[in-house]
C-alpha cells in the first residue's frame, strides 16, 4: 500500500510540473530560513557550553548606586580577588583578568600583535583550557606565557614552542609554557595568549603602589568556579557586603552601597542586561524573535502549499471520487495526500540543505560566527528528518482533510461546485500569509530608520581622517621627538595623547565636588578622558568657552567639562569655576560640545577631561587632509617603527571604529531584512500559482468576455482585483501589529527615531506593486489568449 501511495504521489508531481516546482521551491525557501535560523539559535544558546566547567562557573559582578540610580557592573576591585580566594571555602578556584588588549609579541625576526589577557592561574581550570603540549599548571611561574595554536604558529613555524623566549612589548621576556586550543567564537573568553596575573605588579608598579590594597578603584574582572553542591543564592548572601565593609566613609556607606553578587555562566551570553540592580534578559530577546520569524516564515511556505493543493481541488475531485467509488476510505485518501505532502516536504529538504549550505559562508560573515550543517552528525539527521517530517504533516494536513471530504456521488456526476465560500479558506490563508509579510517590511524599514537615526546624530568632533595608536613605553621616552616627526613629514597636522580613543570612554570617575554641591552628589559618575595638549584641536572639537591645556600654563590641576558636566553641576559661568575632585582642586579652564564617544542610542555622559601625561594608552593623529590617507601612513610608518621597535605599526580609523557601535542594531536589520524578502518571495510564489490557477479556471470566462469585446486592461483589472482586495486587507491588518511591537522594541533605547505614517504609506505600495507585478503576467498572458481555443469545444 505505501508503495502505490509514493506511485501515485511521484505521478501527480510528474503530471503537475509548474505547481510542483513552485510548491518544492517554496517549501525548500523556508525550510531553508528556518535551518539557518535555528543553526544561529543553537550556536547562541551553546555559547560557552564548550567549557566543562560550565555549570559551576560565574563571573563575580557588582551592584552600585551612583546619583541615585542603581547600576550593575562587571568590573571590581583589584584586592576583591584574593579576599575571596582566601575567606570563603564554596569557591574551588578563583582567577583574575584584565580587560584585554593587543600587545606585541616578538621572536627573534618575528613581530606580531595578539589579543590576550593577564589572568589568575586558576583560570586553566576554571575554563579547563586545552592543554596540546607543555605544563599542566602553566600560569604559575609570573614570568610564563601560553600561547594558542595558531599564535604559536605564526612565531615559531615548525619549531616546538614550548621553553622558547617570546618578548612582550619589547620589554618583558616571558618563557612560552603551553599551547592551547583556539577557544571557538561563540566562547566569552577570547584570546591569543594568557600571561600571569601577577606579573602585572612587575611590569606596572603604579598597580602595586595605588591599587593593590585599593578597594575603590574598579578596574579589573573575577572569575570564579564553585565547589559542587554549593548554592548560589547562599554565597551571594555570603559575599554581598565584601566590598562594603572595607570602606569608612559615610558617603560610600550610605549612598553608593556596593553589593557584591555571581552570575553564572549559562547567563553571559543572553542574559546580560540589569536594570536597577535586576537581570532583565538581554540577547536572548534577539533569539526569541528570529525564532519565532523563521517559524512564520516556514509557516508562509506552508500556507503555499495548502494554497495551490486546495486551488486544485476540481482538478482532483474525480480521482477522489473513482478512487472512493472502488472502496477507498477517506483514511487511505489522506494517507495518500499526506504522502504526497511529505514526498514534497523530502525533495524541498534536499533543496534546501543544498540552499543552505551555498547561504552558510555569506552568513557566518554576516553574524561573525563559524557554523556549519553537522552532516557527520547523527543527532543533526534525526532533528532534520523529524524537522521534514511535520514540515510535511504541517503543509499536507489541511489539503488531505479538505480533498478527502469530497462527496463521490456529485463529484461523479459532474455537481462539484466550488461555490462562493469554498475559497474562504484560501483567502484566509493569503490574508495570513501577506499579513505576516507586511509586519516583517515594516520591522525591518524601523529598524534601518534607527540605524540612521544613530548614524545621523550630531557626534561634536570630526573623526573622519583621524587615526589611534597604542600607546607603549617606547613611544612614552620619545613622545616629543615622534610628534615632531610626525609634523615635519607633512603626513599629520596634529597629535595628542589619551587615555581612550576617540571611539572610546573607557574611564569613569566619581568624588566631585562643586559650588552649591550636596555629599550625596559625590557619588554622581562622570566619564573621564586623560590627556595632555592639542586634544581639541587633533579631534576636531569646537570649545564654546574657555581655551585647551596649554604648554603656555601650569595645567595638572586643571579640568575641561563637556555641555552634559556644565549642566549636572549648574555651573553658569563654568570657565573659572573652582571644584574639587577627592579633595583635589581643580580649576575649569575650557568647556566643549557634548561629544558623542559612546552609544549614540544612549544620553551623553557628563564629561571630565583631565590633564595628565601618566595616565595615557593612546596616540591620536590628525592626517593631513590634503595627502590620501595611503600616502600619510605610508610616510608614518617608518617614523613609528624607529621610535617604537616592538610594536608593528597598527592603527585604528576613528570613524570605522565608530562605525563598529551600530554593528548590533545593523546584524539585526540585516537578519530581519533577509528574512522580509524571503518571506515576500515566498508569498509571491504562492500568488504566482494562485493567479496562474485562476487564470487557467477562468479561461472561458475570459474567452467569452472578449468576443464580447471587454479590453485587455479590463480583463486584468477582473483577474487582479481579489488579490489586491486580500493584500489591502493585509496591509490594515499588519499596520497596527507591526506598529505594536515596534514600538516596544524602540522603547529599548533612549535615543530613538519615531514612527511616521510614511513608513506604511510605503509599505502598502511596496506590497500593493509586488502583487500586481506577480499577478499581471498571469493576468496579462491570459488576457490576451485567442478565445477561439478556450471555446471551440462550446
Amino acid at each position: 500500500m505505501f508503495k502505490n501511495y509514493i506511485k501515485s504521489a511521484w505521478r501527480n508531481i510528474i503530471k503537475n510540473k509548474t505547481y510542483s516546482v513552485i510548491n518544492v521551491l517554496g517549501l525548500a525557501t523556508g525550510m531553508a530560513v528556518a535551518m539557518i535560523i535555528g543553526l544561529w539559535i543553537y550556536d547562541e544558546v551553546s555559547a560557552n557550553k564548550n567549557f566543562k566547567n560550565y555549570d559551576t562557573i560565574y563571573e563575580v559582578m557588582m551592584h552600585q548606586t551612583f546619583d541615585g540610580s542603581r547600576g550593575t557592573q562587571q568590573a571590581v576591585p583589584y584586592p576583591l580577588g584574593d579576599e575571596l580566594k582566601g575567606k570563603y571555602p564554596d569557591f574551588k578556584a578563583v582567577a583574575m583578568c584584565d580587560w584585554g588588549s593587543n600587545r606585541s609579541l616578538i621572536y627573534g625576526e618575528k613581530k606580531i600583535s595578539k589579543y590576550g589577557h593577564f589572568i589568575g592561574e586558576d583560570a586553566v581550570s576554571i575554563f579547563s583550557l586545552n592543554i596540546l603540549e607543555g605544563s599542566k599548571d602553566p600560569l604559575h611561574d609570573p614570568y610564563s606565557i601560553v600561547l594558542t595554536k595558531e599564535t604559536a604558529d605564526i612565531l615559531f613555524g615548525n619549531q616546538d614552542p614550548i621553553g622558547k623566549t617570546v618578548k612582550l612589548d619589547n620589554q618583558t621576556d616571558l618563557k612560552v609554557t603551553a599551547v592551547v586550543d583556539k577557544e571557538p567564537k561563540n566562547s566569552s573568553l577570547s584570546f591569543d595568549y594568557l600571561i600571569p596575573f601577577q606579573l602585572q605588579e612587575s611590569i606596572y608598579p603604579w598597580i602595586k603602589l595605588y591599587h593593590k590594597t585599593n578597594w575603590g578603584n574598579n578596574s579589573w574582572q573575577t572569575f570564579v568556579q564553585l565547589n559542587n553542591n554549593v548554592n548560589e543564592a547562599g554565597v551571594d548572601k555570603k559575599i554581598k557586603d565584601e566590598v562594603m565593609s572595607h570602606f569608612t566613609d559615610e558617603n560610600t556607606l550610605k549612598h553608593i552601597k556596593p553589593e557584591v553578587f555571581i552570575h553564572p555562566m549559562s547567563k553571559w551570553r543572553l542574559y546580560s542586561d540589569f536594570d536597577n540592580g535586576v537581570n532583565t534578559g538581554g540577547f536572548i530577546k534577539y533569539v526569541r524573535m528570529f525564532g519565532i520569524l523563521g517559524l512564520i516564515v516556514l509557516l508562509i511556505a506552508c500556507i503555499n502549499f495548502m494554497n495551490l493543493s486546495t486551488a486544485r481541488s476540481e482538478k482532483r475531485a474525480k480521482e477522489v471520487g473513482v478512487r472512493k467509488a472502488v472502496g477507498s476510505g477517506r483514511k487511505q485518501l489522506i494517507n495518500q495526500f499526506l504522502n504526497e505532502s511529505l514526498l514534497m516536504a523530502a525533495f524541498a529538504f534536499l533543496l534546501a540543505l543544498g540552499m543552505v549550505a551555498l547561504a552558510l559562508p555569506y552568513f557566518n560573515k554576516l553574524t561573525d560566527k563559524d557554523m556549519s550543517l553537522q552532516l557527520a552528525n547523527p543527532v543533526f539527521w534525526l532533528i532534520m528528518i523529524l524537522f521534514t517530517v511535520v514540515t510535511g504533516l504541517l503543509a499536507g494536513s489541511y489539503p488531505a482533510f479538505y480533498l478527502s471530504s469530497f462527496n463521490p456521488v456529485r463529484v461523479l456526476k459532474g455537481n462539484l461546485k466550488a461555490g462562493k465560500m469554498s475559497s474562504l479558506p484560501r483567502k484566509i490563508l493569503v490574508v495570513i500569509q501577506f499579513t505576516s509579510s507586511v509586519v516583517l517590511m515594516i520591522g525591518t524599514i524601523i529598524v534601518y530608520q534607527q540605524i540612521q537615526y544613530g548614524k545621523n546624530r550630531p557626534i561634536g568632533f570630526n573623526n573622519k581622517g583621524l587615526i589611534s595608536v597604542y600607546w607603549s613605553d617606547d613611544i612614552a621616552k620619545h613622545i616629543e621627538s615622534l610628534r615632531q616627526e610626525l609634523l615635519s613629514s607633512g603626513a599629520a597636522i596634529s597629535i595628542c595623547q589619551s587615555n581612550s580613543s576617540p571611539s572610546e570612554l573607557e574611564s569613569n570617575n566619581n568624588g566631585w565636588e562643586w559650588k552649591g554641591s550636596q555629599p550625596v552628589e559625590k557619588t554622581v559618575t562622570f566619564s573621564t578622558i586623560t590627556t595632555t595638549y592639542d586634544y581639541t584641536k587633533t579631534l576636531g572639537i569646537k570649545l564654546l568657552a574657555g581655551r585647551d591645556f596649554s604648554r603656555d600654563f601650569a595645567d595638572s590641576n586643571s579640568v575641561i567639562l563637556n555641555e552634559a558636566a556644565v549642566k549636572r553641576m549648574r555651573l553658569k559661568n563654568p570657565v573659572g569655576e573652582q571644584l574639587k575632585w577627592n579633595d583635589r582642586p581643580m580649576t575649569v579652564v575650557g568647556v566643549i560640545p557634548d561629544i558623542q564617544m559612546e552609544s549614540p542610542y544612549r544620553p551623553i555622559s557628563p564629561l571630565t577631561i583631565i590633564f595628565n601625561k601618566d595616565w595615557v594608552g593612546h596616540v591620536d593623529v590628525r592626517l593631513n587632509p590634503n595627502m590620501s590617507a595611503s600616502q600619510a601612513l605610508a610616510l608614518m610608518k617608518p617614523i613609528f617603527e624607529r621610535y617604537n621597535p616592538g610594536y608593528p605599526f597598527e592603527y585604528h580609523f576613528a570613524d570605522e571604529e565608530y562605525a563598529k557601535k551600530f554593528n548590533y542594531e545593523e546584524l539585526v536589520g540585516n537578519l530581519a531584512a533577509i528574512i522580509a524578502v524571503l518571506a515576500i518571495f515566498i508569498s509571491c510564489l504562492g500568488l504566482f500559482g494562485l493567479a496562474s490557477f485562476t487564470a487557467e479556471q477562468r479561461i472561458k470566462e475570459i474567452g467569452v468576455r472578449k468576443v464580447l469585446g471587454a479590453s485587455v486592461f479590463n480583463l486584468w483589472r477582473l483577474l487582479s482585483k481579489d488579490f489586491v482586495i486580500l493584500v489591502l486587507l493585509s496591509c490594515a491588518i499588519a499596520i497596527p501589529i507591526g506598529w505594536y511591537f515596534m514600538n516596544e522594541w524602540l522603547k529599548s533605547y533612549q535615543n530613538r527615531t519615531s514612527i511616521n505614517v510614511e513608513v506604511f504609506v510605503a509599505v502598502v505600495l511596496v506590497a500593493m506593486i509586488i502583487t500586481l507585478l506577480t499577478v499581471s503576467f498571469q493576468a496579462i498572458r491570459a488576457s490576451m489568449a485567442n478565445p477561439v481555443k478556450s471555446l471551440r469545444t462550446e
